[in-house]
């Protein structure tokens, strides 16, 4: 693949960027297995670590859908499922934010609402509703700490050498997804897409964003059993998402600027 052959002989760094604890595994985990083979790849996610209760009754949900009765503990499984899972993968570093999930963000409130939000925490979260909010595909302007921090984040590991980071296309518009997608734009460094797996089986790209960056449909990849084999893998996920172990091997779709030569195939700058 282009991709691959390319940044292997540029010797560019892939960071592939997951907003949450198995994204970058469904969205492009074949395309993680290959690149560990012929390239250093970084799996770096942001959004890793569960608030404290008392939870919004979407959290509580998803706690329930998952058959987790802690959050925290849950997701102090999920980071340890995500690294095992990666490093079977050869991935070279696997990389955990601490940023804290949509669903239990915060904001600062009044302590009159502070009060009430004890027997109403909806009132104290930033995304309180997962439908209305945190499906919005819209950054709260409360959750600005959260895009800078992790913009930071992502210029940091980018910094380290001449880089490219795979960012979620936002498909589906998870804030936390678009959240990812414009910290990687912050960052300043070359940047292509993935498409947001499950979420485009359902929902259509945002052609509005594509158009507005220039991008282009790249090659696609062809996912193999050893992909559904890494998503299982994230074992307090794979069930809940997978009802019966059906996984689709649906092919793996980026997006990039057409003057990103590296996914062209081009030379990127000479020998």
């Amino acid at each position: 693949m282009n991709l691959l052959t390319e940044m292997a002989r540029q010797g560019l760094l892939l960071i592939v960027l997951s907003p949450h604890l198995d994204d970058a595994v469904l969205s492009c985990g074949e395309l993680i297995i290959q690149a560990a083979a012929r390239t250093e790849a970084i799996v770096a996610t942001l959004f890793t670590e569960a608030g404290p209760p008392p939870h919004t009754l979407s959290a509580r949900r998803y706690l329930h859908q998952v058959g987790a009765p802690d959050a925290e503990a849950l997701y102090r499984q999920r980071r340890s499922e995500d690294r095992a899972a990666l490093e079977s993968a050869g991935v070279a570093s696997v990389m955990h934010a601490g940023l804290i999930d949509a669903q239990y963000r915060r904001r600062a409130v009044t302590e009159h609402r502070r009060r009430w939000a004890r027997l109403l925490p909806e009132l104290e979260h930033v995304y309180p509703v997962y439908r209305l909010h945190v499906m919005s595909g819209c950054i709260a302007p409360s959750d600005s700490e959260t895009l800078r921090e992790a913009s930071q984040f992502v210029r940091r590991l980018a910094g380290r050498r001449p880089a490219l980071v795979l960012a979620p296309l936002g498909v589906g518009g998870h804030v936390d997804h678009v959240l990812a997608r414009a910290a990687a734009e912050l960052s300043g460094a070359p940047i292509a897409y993935y498409s947001d797996f499950p979420y485009n089986q359902h929902h259509q790209a945002d052609s509005s964003f594509i158009r507005r960056n220039g991008l282009i449909e790249a090659q696609s990849v062809q996912p193999t059993e050893a992909k559904a084999a890494l998503i299982r893998a994230y074992r307090t996920q794979a069930h809940a998402l997978f009802p019966g172990d059906r996984i689709p091997l649906a092919p793996e779709v980026f997006f990039c600027p057409a003057s990103l030569t590296v996914l062209n195939g081009g030379t990127g700058g000479g020998d």
